[in-house]
């Protein structure tokens, strides 16, 4: 693959759900290759070990399932570093078991508003700034578990159901006014230990290859050569 760094540098880059080791590994592999990386998380105190850890990254404490909330964010960072060129969307969680009998209201409403609500939000919120960029980039991540989805895990399958969805609307409105931006949805079992691997498939977003169609549905797996 080509080097992606000379395309990433200087891009402005959002993180939301900066403060998970995926989100942490995401900024640090941006910033290596010359990203200016938005961290944006919910606790701040998460949040101040984010920005100790990623170079020069800049945090800025967020409610993502408030929308009115996520206004405030883009008017302070388009006063402050201006547009934005990518948005990744590592907000997730997990909660399910039990069958049907055990997807819960209250694991419904948790899932629906860190997975689908805070990436409706982000996205209404920054896609003009992507569709202005000349390398605008979304992403997220899903799971292999929408192929075959089960009984104990269906209020979480239903909620990246709909986030997959949501991008596939935002990647068709790219194809149509906005032919150089694109949006990643990559697809992983669990993401437990492939954080590197998420890490280079982002910054590899903007490399020669990145826009080449307006949606990718990418797999993570491990490297089979690694020990």
């Amino acid at each position: 693959m080509t080097d992606p760094a000379p395309a990433v540098a200087g891009r402005t880059v959002l993180l939301a759900g900066a403060t998970s080791a995926a989100g942490i590994a995401v900024g640090r592999d941006l910033a290596a290759h010359g990203a200016r990386v938005i961290a944006v998380g919910s606790n701040a105190e998460r949040l101040r070990v984010v920005t100790a850890e990623v170079p020069d990254a800049i945090g800025y404490v967020c409610d993502l399932a408030r929308f009115d909330d996520v206004i405030g964010l883009r008017e302070r960072i388009h006063a402050e570093h201006g547009r934005i060129d990518g948005l990744i969307h590592l907000v997730g969680g997990w909660r399910g078991g039990g069958g049907f009998a055990g997807q819960t209201d209250e694991d419904w409403e948790f899932l629906h508003s860190r997975v689908f609500t805070t990436l409706r939000n982000t996205t209404r919120v920054f896609v003009e700034d992507l569709h202005a960029s000349d390398a605008g980039r979304l992403a997220i991540v899903s799971t292999t578990t929408l192929d075959k989805p089960m009984p104990g895990g269906a209020n979480y399958a239903a909620a990246k159901a709909a986030a997959e969805t949501w991008v596939r609307a935002i990647a068709n409105g790219f194809e149509k006014s906005a032919p150089t931006a694109s949006a990643t949805i990559f697809v992983v079992r669990a993401l437990d230990g492939l954080e590197s691997r998420l890490a280079a498939g982002v910054t590899a977003l903007w490399g020669a290859d990145g826009a080449s169609e307006p949606l990718s549905r990418l797999p993570l797996a491990a490297d089979p050569d690694a020990t």
